[in-house]
């Protein structure tokens, strides 16, 4: 509990001296960056979900043709 009041007390204390615009920037900032970081995790895993589906795809119809005969 001492250190959350610590953490705190220190936020409140920083918010004191920092104008509200400024605040109200970094935060703005802040969730434009996490925006980008979760779109660009999320094109990269659908990209590489797409390369393993069409792997598997492959891998299945040479099987399929190596049982027809």
């Amino acid at each position: 509990t001492s250190v959350l009041f610590m953490t705190l007390s220190l936020f409140f204390s920083l918010t004191a001296l920092i104008e509200p615009g400024t605040i109200a920037g970094i935060v703005s900032i802040d969730v434009l960056l996490t925006l980008i970081i979760v779109a660009v995790t999320y094109r990269c895993a659908s990209f590489r979900h797409k390369k393993v589906e069409n792997a598997n795809k492959v891998y299945m119809n040479v099987r399929a043709n190596c049982k027809k005969k």
